[in-house]
């Protein structure tokens, strides 16, 4: 499947997982640390886990308010995704990640939260992009 790029960033890493990431653009530009579970030092700085529950959330709320006109709903304006991101050894080799993603939506009826979340989650770039490759657990709570 081909897409139409409208956007790209683009970062710059140096030095792995303790190091640091820069954008281009000069935007962001952060320490990196691997955490103690993983045998780094932990400490001061973020890690690529991070990171990506920082960027899931935010495109899974933004897919949110993308879709919902189109169903007739609203996102509450004290919504919420949680994105709690996994890391560990795969039983098949090398190194595997787990996503679950925790929505709140205070006032929407469970029946409304749910369709809103399913078609979030057919239309959010990250939840293709893992697509059968990570088991992405979806929570409305």
């Amino acid at each position: 499947m081909s897409v139409d790029a409208k956007y790209h960033a683009t970062a710059i890493a140096t030095g792995g997982r303790d190091g640091r990431s820069r954008t281009t653009d000069g935007s962001l530009d952060i320490k990196m640390t691997v955490p103690k579970e993983l045998g780094g030092s932990g400490g001061e700085g973020n890690n690529p886990e991070q990171l990506f529950a920082a960027g899931y959330s935010a495109c899974f709320l933004g897919a949110m308010k993308a879709v919902a006109p189109k169903l007739a709903l609203t996102v509450p304006k004290d919504a919420t995704v949680e994105a709690t991101i996994g890391i560990g050894p795969r039983s098949e080799g090398g190194f595997g990640i787990t996503a679950e993603l925790a929505i709140k939506l205070p006032g929407l009826s469970k029946e409304d939260a749910k369709k809103l979340v399913d078609t979030a989650h057919q239309v959010c770039p990250y939840s293709n992009a893992t697509r059968n490759n990570v088991d992405v657990g979806l929570k409305i709570l």
